[in-house]
C-alpha cells in the first residue's frame, strides 16, 4: 500500500511541477519564518534560566517619578534592608555598566571592555561553572581578581592561570578562578574584581546617591512583598523624612512638592525582557519586538498553511476521478485521507529540509540583524521544530484530505464537481484570509516607513556634520585628582589646537543618542526637577550648532561660568514655570547656581524618546563632574579631512594614549545609530511585507486557478454563445474583488489598534492618516487583479470543443 503512494505521489508531482514547487516554497518560507523567530524568542528566554538562583534573586529598581525607574541604588541601602528583613539572606552590590581597561602580564597587555566590579559575593550570585579555582572564595579581597576562559587564555595561553599576577589601574591582583562563560546572563563579563567593597565604605552614609545595582537574595522569593515594604520603611525615614527636615517642611509637604522614590523588587528571571528599568550590563531586551516577531511569523506560517490547503484543493478537481474509482472499488474513506495525509507529511518534510537551509544560508545576516550569535543547535529547538511539523500536518494536511474523501463517486466519474455550500464557504474564507493578512502587512509596513522617514527628518535640534567624537580614556586612581584630569585634558585640547586643519576643540561628558551619564535633582520656590546634567567645555554647544532661547552660552570671559552658572534646556524651563529665568538662583545638589541661560531643546537621546529636562554645566563648576570626561569633540576643515585625521591619530598614540588604538565616529552617524533597532523593525516589516504578498500571491494563483478549472465549461458555453472577452473577464474576476474588499476591511481594525500601540513607543510620532490604508487597498487590489486576470485570460483563450464535446 505504502509502495502504491509513493507511485500515485511521484505521478503526480510530475504532472503538477508547478503546483508542487509552490506548495513546497510557500510552506518553506513560512516555517522558516518561525524558525528564525524561535531562534530568538529561546535566547532572549534564556537569560539566566541556567541560574538555580534565579527566582529568588530581586534586582532592587528605583520608581523615581510616574514614568522613570533606575536600576540603581545608594550604598546605604544593603546593609540597611538586611538588618531590618530577617527575609534578606545576603546582598550584592556591582557596578551598572562594564568597565574597559587594559590587563598587563609580563609585558603582555590584553584590553578587555567586560570588566564588572562588584562584591566579593558575586559568584554566590552568578554561580558560572570554575575550570580553576572554586565560586566560594573566588573573591576574597580587593586584590583578587576572576578571569573567563577567553580572557585567561588571551593572558596566559595553555598555562594555569591560577595564582598568577595581573596588573589593572596599576593595581597588583592576583587570578583566584578561570570560570565558563557559556550560559546567557545579564552579567557575562570577562573578568571581575572586588573594588566595590571600598566604594560602597566611602559612599555608605549617602542616601540620596543612586550609583550602585543593588541585588538581594530573598530566602523565600514569596516574602518579596515584606521586604518591599521594609524598604518604603527606609526610604520614607532616610530620603523623605530627612530631606523634609532639611528643608523645614513636613513629609506629606515635601512629596506633594518633589515626590518620593518608591522601590520596586524585579526577579532575575524576568529582568531581561521585564524590568521597567534600563537593564543591567547585558541591556535590556526588547520584548514587544520579540512579540512582534513571533506574532507575524506565525501569521506567515498560517498563511503558508492556507496558501498550501487552497492549493490542495484546487488540485483536488484533478483528482477526483481517480478518487471515485478508489471509492468504486471498495477503498474507504479513512483510507483516502490517510494517502492524502501521508503525501502532505513527504511535502511538510521537504518544506522543512528547504527551510533549514535556507535558515543556514540567511542565519548570518540574520545575525547580524539581531547582534546575535545564534546557531541551529539545541534540543529545545529540535524538539520544537518536531512540534512546527506535526501542527503543519495537521492543519495542512487533515484539510484537503477529508475534503477529498468527500467527493461522491458517481458524481465525479460523470464529471460532476460540484460541492456543498459548506466547502465552498470554507475556501472563499480561507482565502479573505489571505487578503486581510496581505492587506495588514501592506498598511502596517506604510506606517513603520512613515514612522522611521518621520525620525530621520525631525529637526533634532543640533548639527553633527563633520564634527568628530573621540573617544577619550579618562585617567584614574588613588592619587589622582579632578585637577589632574582636568589640566590633562587642557593639555590635549591646546595639543589637537595645534594640529593643522582642526578648527574647534572641545569636550562633554555624554554621548549624542546614549544619553545622560547621571541625574542630579534641583529645586526653585516650590517646583523640583530632575536635571539630565550635561558636563561641557567651552564652545561645545555652539560647535554642535545648538541654539540659545533666552540668556547666553557660558563663556571663559565670565568667571562665574566656571563657579556657580548653569544652562537649562526648554523642558527644564517649562517645568520650572518661570517666564524670566536669566539670573535666578536654583538649589542644585546643596549648591546654589544662577541660570545664565535656556537651550533651545535638541535630542539627547534617539528622537523616538522624549526631550528629558537638561542642566550644562562647566567642569569646573562641579569637579567630580571631570570623571564623565570620556569624549572630545573636534571640527575639522573638509577640504584636509585624511591628513587632519592621520595627524591626530599620530599625535593621539604618541602624547595621549599609548595603550589604547585610536577611536573616533562623526557625531551625526554615531547619532543614528542610537535608533537602529527602529531603524531594524521598518526593515523587517518590509521584509514580511513582501514574503506576505508572495505566499499571497501563490494562494490566490492556486485558488483561481481552481475556481476557473471548475467554470471551464460555463466559459465554453458562454463563449459559444458568442459571449466577449471583457465581459468573461469580468465575470471572472468580480468575486475576487469583492473578496479583496471583505479582506481590507477585516484587516482595518487589527492594524490601526496594533500599530497605534506600536507608535506610543515614541515621544514624537505620526498620525496615522488614510494614505496608508488608500495605498494599501490600492496596492492589494491591483495585485489581486494582475494575478486573476492573468489566469483569466488564459482560460478565455480555450478550445471551446474539448470541453463540450461530450455534451
Amino acid at each position: 500500500m505504502l509502495k502504491n503512494w509513493i507511485n500515485i505521489f511521484i505521478y503526480h508531482i510530475k504532472n503538477n511541477k508547478l503546483f508542487t514547487a509552490l506548495n513546497v516554497l510557500g510552506l518553506s518560507i513560512g516555517i522558516a519564518g518561525l524558525i528564525f523567530a524561535i531562534l530568538y524568542w529561546n535566547d532572549e528566554q534564556s537569560y539566566d534560566q541556567w541560574n538555580p538562583n534565579k527566582d529568588e534573586i530581586f534586582l532592587v529598581a528605583n520608581k523615581m517619578n510616574p514614568t522613570t525607574y533606575w536600576s540603581s541604588s545608594s550604598a546605604a541601602v544593603g546593609s540597611a534592608i538586611q538588618a531590618v528583613s530577617p527575609e534578606v539572606e545576603s546582598f550584592c552590590y556591582l557596578s551598572g555598566d562594564y568597565d574597559d581597561d587594559i590587563l598587563y602580564f609580563n609585558g603582555k597587555k590584553v584590553q578587555s571592555d567586560r570588566i564588572t566590579i562588584a562584591q566579593k559575593n558575586f559568584f554566590e550570585y552568578f554561580p558560572f561553572e570554575f575550570t580553576e579555582g572554586s565560586q566560594k572564595g573566588a573573591l576574597p579581597d580587593v586584590n583578587s581578581i576572576c578571569l573567563s576562559e577567553d580572557l585567561a587564555f588571551k593572558l596566559f595561553g595553555n598555562e594555569t592561570a591560577l595564582g598568577k599576577k595581573v596588573v589593572l589601574r596599576k593595581k597588583a591582583l592576583i587570578v583566584r578562578g578561570v570560570y565558563k562563560l557559556d550560559q546567557k546572563s545579564a552579567y557575562n563579563p570577562a573578568c571581575v574584581v572586588n573594588f566595590m567593597e571600598e566604594q560602597i565604605k566611602a559612599n555608605i552614609q549617602f542616601w540620596g546617591n543612586f550609583q550602585y545595582v543593588l541585588l538581594l537574595k530573598l530566602k523565600n522569593p514569596e516574602h518579596q512583598k515584606q521586604v518591599t515594604n521594609n524598604l518604603e520603611k527606609l526610604y520614607l525615614e532616610n530620603l523623605t523624612f530627612r530631606f523634609a527636615k532639611e528643608q523645614g517642611i513636613s513629609p506629606k509637604e515635601f512629596i506633594r512638592k518633589y515626590g518620593e522614590v518608591k522601590p520596586v523588587l524585579e526577579p532575575l528571571s524576568s529582568v531581561r525582557l521585564h524590568t521597567k528599568t534600563g537593564g543591567l550590563t547585558e541591556g535590556k531586551g526588547n520584548f514587544q519586538f520579540l512579540l512582534t516577531m513571533v506574532g507575524l511569523s506565525v501569521l506567515i506560517l498560517l498563511l503558508s498553511i492556507v496558501n498550501y490547503v487552497n492549493s490542495a484543493t484546487a488540485n483536488a478537481v484533478k483528482r477526483a476521478k481517480e478518487v471515485g474509482v478508489r471509492k468504486i472499488i471498495g477503498a474507504s474513506k479513512y483510507a483516502i485521507i490517510q494517502q492524502f495525509v501521508f503525501e502532505t507529511v513527504i511535502i511538510s518534510l521537504f518544506a522543512i529540509l528547504v527551510s533549514l537551509v535556507i535558515v543556514e544560508i540567511s542565519l548570518p545576516y540574520y545575525n547580524s540583524f539581531l547582534e546575535k550569535s545564534l546557531v541551529l543547535q539545541s534540543g529545545q529547538f529540535y524538539l520544537q521544530l518536531v512540534a512546527i511539523f506535526f501542527i503543519t500536518v495537521v492543519l495542512a494536511g487533515i484539510l484537503p484530505a477529508v475534503y477529498v474523501s468527500n467527493f461522491e463517486p458517481l458524481k465525479v466519474l460523470k464529471g460532476n464537481f460540484g460541492r456543498s455550500k459548506n466547502g465552498i464557504w470554507l475556501r472563499n474564507g480561507m482565502l479573505i484570509f489571505q487578503f486581510g493578512i496581505a492587506a495588514f502587512f501592506i498598511i502596517g509596513s506604510y506606517i513603520v516607513y512613515q514612522q522611521i522617514e518621520h525620525m530621520n527628518s525631525k529637526d533634532l535640534g543640533f548639527s553633527g556634520k563633520q564634527v568628530l567624537n573621540i573617544s577619550y580614556k579618562n585617567i584614574y586612581g588613588e592619587n589622582i585628582t579632578n585637577k589632574d584630569r582636568l589640566n590633562r585634558y587642557n593639555t590635549i585640547r591646546n595639543q589637537l589646537l595645534h594640529i593643522k586643519g582642526v578648527k574647534e576643540v572641545s569636550g562633554g561628558g555624554f554621548i549624542l543618542g546614549n544619553g545622560p551619564k547621571s541625574v542630579i535633582s534641583y529645586h526653585y520656590k516650590d517646583k523640583n526637577v530632575d536635571g539630565n546634567n550635561i558636563p561641557i567645555d567651552f564652545g561645545l554647544l555652539e560647535m554642535l550648532k545648538i541654539k540659545m532661547v533666552k540668556g547666553r552660552y557660558l563663556n571663559p570671559k565670565f568667571a562665574q561660568d566656571t563657579v556657580n552658572s548653569m544652562l537649562i534646556n526648554e523642558t527644564a524651563l517649562k517645568l520650572l514655570n518661570e517666564k524670566d529665568p536669566i539670573g535666578k538662583k536654583l538649589n542644585w545638589n546643596g549648591q546654589e547656581v544662577i541660570i545664565a541661560g535656556v537651550v533651545k531643546d535638541f535630542n539627547l537621546m534617539n528622537p523616538g524618546e522624549a526631550i528629558p529636562p537638561m542642566s550644562f554645566l562647566h567642569f569646573k563648576t562641579v569637579p567630580w563632574f571631570t570623571e564623565l570626561l570620556n569624549n572630545i569633540y573636534i571640527t575639522v576643515d573638509p577640504k584636509t579631512m585624511q591628513q587632519t585625521l592621520a595627524d591626530i591619530e599620530k599625535m593621539w598614540t604618541k602624547k595621549v594614549d599609548t595603550e589604547y588604538p585610536f577611536s573616533y565616529d562623526f557625531v551625526d552617524k554615531e547619532y543614528k545609530r542610537s535608533y537602529s533597532n527602529y531603524v531594524k523593525q521598518k526593515n523587517l516589516f518590509s521584509l514580511l511585507n513582501i514574503i506576505v504578498i508572495i505566499i499571497a500571491l501563490f494562494g490566490l494563483f492556486a485558488l483561481a486557478s481552481y475556481s476557473i478549472e471548475r467554470r471551464m465549461k460555463e466559459i465554453a458555453i458562454r463563449k459559444t454563445l458568442g459571449a466577449e472577452t471583457n465581459v468573461l473577464l469580468k465575470e471572472l474576476c468580480k468575486q475576487y474583488v469583492v473578496f479583496s474588499v471583505i479582506g481590507f476591511l477585516i484587516a482595518l481594525f487589527p492594524v490601526y489598534y496594533l500599530l497605534n500601540k506600536w507608535l506610543e513607543n515614541f515621544a514624537y510620532r505620526i498620525t496615522i492618516s488614510i494614505y496608508p490604508f488608500l495605498i494599501g487597498f490600492t496596492a492589494l487590489l491591483t495585485l489581486t487583479l494582475v494575478v486573476v486576470l492573468t489566469r483569466a485570460y488564459q482560460a478565455t483563450k480555450i478550445d471551446v470543443l474539448k470541453y463540450l464535446k461530450y455534451e
